[in-house]
């Protein structure tokens, strides 16, 4: 895999015929289509634990998760932001959303096109600006929530949200991933509460292949690791 570091820690890498940067902050973005895509936001998690009775988490995800994200988008000023679905954790806390929560997405959706593809989390439309979609296609490249293998690539989904297990000075931390191969590219979970699956995973199998790169998320840079080494 050809890739390259930035200043701003991202890595570039060819995906198809596009050039691609995996962002320290878990997003990507394509220079070229000025795209920002973002997955699994999850927004409203810590209401929806409490609702059906589980574990009380603190009711702070959505703010760190917005104010994340709002970082990013100033930072590029993507001409569009795409959302690969399960933004919202059910339809329930979409609709709970506070006035606040919803003028920060107005903002975000302001002067540029907005798309909100539908994850099994949150499959219906949300009364939210911006266009509710099944997947997209942009530049030759299909973006929907759940990858698809019975699909040709090349393709972005999120859905799985990817982790790695790496050995660091003798202590094995877990950090969030890109996941890499066969022409999909699976984007790590934004959203501040996810949990994520190993890339090592049999699920993984049939959609990146054995020879596949994680782009593992690190606090000040993005770096590729082999996943057969």
């Amino acid at each position: 895999m050809n890739r390259e570091g930035t200043s701003s820690g991202a890595l570039t890498f060819g995906f198809g015929e596009a050039r691609l940067q995996a962002r320290p902050a878990g997003t990507l973005w394509w220079p070229a289509e000025r795209v920002l895509a973002v997955a699994d936001l999850h927004l409203g998690r810590a209401e929806r634990m409490a609702r059906l009775g589980g574990g009380l988490l603190p009711p702070y995800e959505t703010e760190d998760t917005l104010k994340r994200l709002e970082a990013e988008v100033t930072a590029l000023s993507p001409r569009s932001l795409v959302m690969l679905g399960d933004s919202f954790d059910d339809l329930t806390a979409a609709a709970a959303l506070s006035a606040q929560v919803i003028a920060r997405l107005e903002r975000l959706a302001a002067g540029r096109r907005l798309l909100w593809i539908a994850g099994n989390h949150d499959p219906g439309p949300v009364d939210l600006p911006g266009s509710h979609l099944i997947e997209t296609r942009i530049g030759g490249i299909s973006l929907r929530h759940i990858a698809e293998p019975e699909r040709d690539p090349p393709e972005i989904s999120g859905h799985y949200h990817p982790k790695a297990k790496l050995m660091v000075r003798g202590r094995q931390i877990t950090r969030k991933c890109f996941l890499l191969g066969q022409g999909r590219l699976v984007m790590p979970a934004f959203g501040t509460y996810t949990g994520g699956l190993d890339v090592r995973d049999p699920a993984f199998a049939s959609l990146t292949g054995p020879d596949s790169h994680v782009l593992v998320l690190g606090r000040d840079a993005v770096r590729a690791v082999a996943l057969a080494a």
